[in-house]
């Protein structure tokens, strides 16, 4: 039987909690979170759950990072450093709002922003820095929250892949940034199909977000237009599910985590195959190891019924056609790591010992099989 995965029943948390709150809001006949209650009611619990005291929720992970863009105040011919290595919705906002994304490499071990590589890109010019943690794994906000009060700029940080993940030190990813911005996609911890949530501490930056989420509208004011926005708003359908599900994170992460802990354990004195990145504190979105040769990894893997992605992107994000400017060898180690070393496994909270076991006796298969580094 295939693994379960995130878009089977069996590798969601998706029950009764979600369909009493979808049956609540059809009963209530208000499906516009402009005039119910469950958009503000998910901002009041997402605020509550990581300690920031502005939340506010819209209509997905892309959008949750337009808004930090806006707030941030980037407009044409400013400039946003972010890394390579990232989900297409990361650079979106910078390209819509006429600015340039500028692509510092990433660390080796990790897949994440190496921060002497981000001070190195940043110009006159830079606007903001948005920093992802890849795969649940953190970026080193410590010492990028340094290179940002150096310069003056705020941090965003990307935690669509890091629900309840930690730095080193324990510190909850998404409380270190100026600004944090959270996915609510059918791939990621918990989902509501899709949907965002933007946290920040700065009641001016949480203003903006808000009136950007609504076409500018603030309607306490009556019908007028004071600053531009888009509709991003989150349907109450949507808040009323990502409720119930925000409900679960603890549980799904916690799960996750033995899960992953189980493979650690496995994959011990394992010939050619480490983990990408530090396990202490990781949300485990996906399992990343360094390979010698992800494509033939991911072959076997594949033979063997455990998928896996090479790579994880087919290109570094400034390869895309839509992303102007970007050449080859601009970050030779985001490029060595796609092209060559990083090798994604899609992680899930349902996987029990069973599962694990099996994921791990095909990577010892495939050991045999594909040569060391």
């Amino acid at each position: 039987m295939p693994l379960p995965t995130v878009l089977d029943p069996r590798g969601r948390t998706i029950g009764d909690e979600e369909r009493a709150a979808v049956l609540r809001v059809l009963d209530s006949a208000v499906l516009c979170s402009a005039f119910g209650a469950e958009a503000r009611s998910l901002e009041a619990e997402m605020s509550a759950l990581y300690g920031r005291p502005h939340a506010v929720a819209c209509s997905s992970g892309t959008a949750a990072l337009h808004l930090a863009v806006a707030a941030c105040g980037v407009g044409p011919g400013d400039e946003v450093v972010t890394t390579p290595i990232s989900d297409f919705g990361t650079v979106a906002p910078v390209l819509a709002h006429g600015a340039r994304p500028v692509f510092a490499d990433v660390r080796a071990g990790d897949g994440n922003l190496d921060p002497d590589a981000v001070e190195a890109a940043i110009t006159p010019r830079t606007k903001a820095v948005i920093a992802v943690h890849l795969f649940g794994g953190a970026a080193d906000v410590a010492r990028l929250r340094e290179v940002c009060d150096r310069h003056g700029l705020p941090l965003v940080e990307d935690c669509a892949q890091a629900w309840l993940g930690e730095d080193a030190s324990g510190r909850l990813l998404g409380t270190a940034g100026d600004i944090a911005c959270f996915s609510l996609q059918q791939y990621k911890h918990i989902t509501a199909g899709d949907g965002g949530l933007v946290i920040a501490d700065d009641p001016e930056r949480a203003r903006r977000m808000r009136l950007f989420m609504d076409k500018g509208w603030d309607r306490s004011e009556g019908r007028i237009h004071r600053e531009t926005g888009l509709n991003y708003r989150m349907a109450e359908l949507v808040a009323a599910v990502a409720r119930a599900q925000l409900a679960k994170v603890e549980g799904v992460v916690r799960a996750r985590r033995a899960a992953a802990g189980r493979l650690l354990a496995a994959l011990e004195g394992l010939d050619g195959v480490t983990l990408a990145g530090d396990p202490v504190g990781h949300a485990w979105w996906m399992f990343p190891l360094l390979v010698g040769d992800n494509a033939r990894w991911a072959k076997e893997l594949a033979a063997e019924g455990v998928p896996a992605l090479p790579g994880y992107l087919e290109r570094p994000l400034y390869a895309n056609p839509a992303v102007p400017g970007g050449r080859a060898g601009q970050c030779p180690r985001a490029e060595e790591l796609i092209g060559r070393t990083l090798l994604a496994l899609p992680w899930n909270e349902a996987y029990g010992a069973e599962h694990v076991d099996r994921i791990a006796d095909a990577l010892h298969r495939a050991a045999r099989r594909v040569p060391s580094r």
